[in-house]
């Protein structure tokens, strides 16, 4: 039993120190080279780093922010929140024009990222008949955006109903600001 236990040790240490981590020369130098192209500037204080898949950029250590978020930020800003009638769920001449707008938008420079749209509505009716008035609104603008040609499955809705507004004011200029749909992206 004793021989047992000491080859399966014995076997179980060779397994475990057999492999090392460590590349090898030809390894490490592409990756010196590769790593050499990333970083685009040094500095005592800040590292910029070049790579398509991600972008950071750090300073003293601390990762201020992912590039592709402030795109995506960027971008958002672009898009103009679509609005609605009172009650209404179809999209005038008006609106449809800004959603051409976002859809060659989203076709080019945001094409990799999903849509998310957000239907919301003024403080008017109740919680449950906002809410699927809220998804009424982002299904036509999703349908707007597929007949632009933004391909379905890169969009996603969302209804908030009343509970996002922007504008907190009694007043019909702010419930009509309230009555829209909201373009966000993710990654």
């Amino acid at each position: 039993m004793k021989k047992v236990i000491i080859s399966s040790v014995a076997v179980a240490l060779l397994l475990l120190t057999g492999c090392s981590d460590s590349p090898s020369p030809s390894d490490s130098s592409i990756n010196q080279s590769k790593n050499a192209s990333l970083v685009e500037n040094v500095s005592d204080d800040s590292v910029s780093v070049i790579d398509d898949s991600v972008n950071i950029i750090a300073e003293n250590d601390n990762v201020i922010a992912d590039s592709s978020e402030m795109n995506m930020a960027s971008l958002e800003k672009k898009m103009s929140s679509i609005h609605f009638a009172f009650d209404e769920y179809s999209i005038d001449s008006q609106m449809q024009s800004k959603i051409s707008q976002s859809a060659k938008i989203l076709n080019s420079v945001a094409n990799r990222f999903i849509i998310k749209l957000e239907g919301n509505c003024d403080e008017w009716g109740s919680d449950e008949y906002n809410f699927a008035l809220g998804l009424k609104r982002a299904d036509a603008v999703k349908k707007a955006l597929i007949a632009e040609g933004v391909k379905t499955n890169r969009i996603t809705m969302v209804s908030y109903g009343e509970s996002n507004p922007t504008c907190s004011d009694k007043s019909q200029d702010c419930w009509a600001k309230n009555r829209r749909v909201d373009f966000k992206l993710l990654p």
